[in-house]
């Protein structure tokens, strides 16, 4: 009988441990330099509930990213959000994010974006706040890989800026 309410017990602690557990809220970019055909190649991945719950709030209109009504509108949305969060300045000058186009991958949204005409990447200085207008805890992990080196890192909102020199 001991045995019996011991098990119950632990398995009610599980459960109530459980229900304190609270959700991770994360977005990662991965950014890397196609020496090749000399373009930067930026892919923006996010949770497809959280991002469109972002993006119903900030511009306040129905959204639906897996079965838009409107594609071209749902494009629209999605690369201004992103371009208003995310910017990268390549060996100290700004540059200019083209968006590609979205798409749904399992349970996330994947944006992608590329710059021209970089034949060469010493630095790359990146703002990423992606999603930090949707939760206070939000955290963006970056990936960065140039020459065949990755280097990584976690920012966790506030803080939006990081520099990786290769």
């Amino acid at each position: 009988m001991a045995t019996i309410l011991y098990k119950w017990f632990f398995i009610v602690c599980i459960l109530i441990n459980l229900s304190f557990v609270h959700p991770v809220f994360v977005s990662v970019t991965e950014i890397e330099h196609n020496a090749t055909e000399k373009i930067v190649e930026i892919s923006c991945k996010t949770f497809v509930d959280d991002f469109e719950k972002v993006l119903r709030k900030v511009y306040n209109t129905p959204i639906d990213l897996i079965a838009p009504k409107n594609k071209d509108a749902m494009n629209t949305i999605v690369a201004d959000y992103v371009l208003k969060h995310l910017a990268i300045s390549i060996d100290d000058k700004k540059n200019t994010l083209v968006f590609i186009g979205y798409e749904q991958i399992e349970e996330g949204i994947y944006c992608y974006f590329q710059v021209s005409s970089i034949a060469g990447l010493k630095k790359i200085a990146i703002t990423d706040n992606i999603m930090y207008d949707y939760k206070k805890d939000q955290v963006s992990v970056i990936h960065v890989t140039v020459g065949g080196k990755r280097q990584s890192t976690k920012l966790t909102n506030p803080t939006d800026k990081v520099v990786f020199n290769f």
